[in-house]
């Protein structure tokens, strides 16, 4: 069994997590700006469907990205610096979260945990500055991107999207080189798949994962959330 949270009741442990499903931990609570601070400081994310209650979870091992190790495949670097496309940040956060619980097949499967409240909540987490999107942009079309949160210098990833080829692989090369160049130390990704493998995401105990945690959370962030001209030069 679960604790079912009230809304101010605290997480618990993390050695509470079930092994299986891995990592679930509690449900309820309120999902709120503050909430997800507090969860993400200790290394829990909300993940539910539309039919559930709020859940939180905290798996073990645990998907991480380190910046300086991302993989990039021949033809994406020469795309990278073809440079026919522009990366904003934070332009059109909401529509980024939007496109990415979009269905991703014909089947209409995919994307549908990021429900109207997860897009609720994000977005008051964008306004008051510790969530962001990356975003690619080819011939003045949102193409494609990602968002996540930021917490000192700690990235976690939530979810990508792409409309055309390559778009999110592109935002996620120019995250992942700032982030580097900012010292961050991880990006989380959560749980495992061939996805985030072949970018060189790879697990690490959750043990691991929280003792860098609450070291990148505590680091002073970024004065400014916008990324150098330069990344791929």
């Amino acid at each position: 069994m679960i604790p079912w949270l009230d809304d101010n009741a605290s997480f618990p442990p993390l050695s509470r997590a079930l092994a299986e499903p891995n990592g679930l931990l509690a449900a309820g609570g309120k999902l709120s700006a503050a909430r997800l601070i507090e969860a993400y400081r200790n290394g829990i994310f909300p993940w539910y469907s539309a039919d559930q209650p709020l859940l939180w979870w905290s798996p073990d091992p645990r998907m991480v990205l380190i910046p300086a190790e991302l993989k990039m495949s021949r033809s994406l670097g020469k795309r990278l610096r073809k440079q026919d496309f522009e990366i904003r940040i934070d332009s059109s956060f909401e529509t980024v979260m939007r496109a990415c619980a979009a269905p991703r097949d014909e089947q209409g499967e995919g994307g549908t945990w990021i429900t109207d409240d997860m897009i609720a909540a994000y977005t008051a987490l964008h306004q008051c500055g510790s969530a962001h999107s990356v975003e690619t942009w080819i011939n003045g079309e949102l193409a494609g991107g990602l968002y996540g949160v930021a917490l000192g210098r700690m990235f976690y990833g939530e979810s990508m999207f792409t409309r055309t080829t390559d778009a999110s692989k592109i935002a996620l090369a120019h995250l992942a080189r700032q982030l580097e160049r900012w010292q961050f130390g991880l990006i989380d990704c959560q749980m495992k798949t061939p996805h985030l493998a072949s970018f060189g995401a790879r697990e690490i105990p959750r043990a691991e994962f929280v003792r860098q945690l609450k070291v990148l959370v505590n680091c002073e962030p970024p004065r400014s959330w916008q990324f150098d001209n330069d990344l791929f030069e």
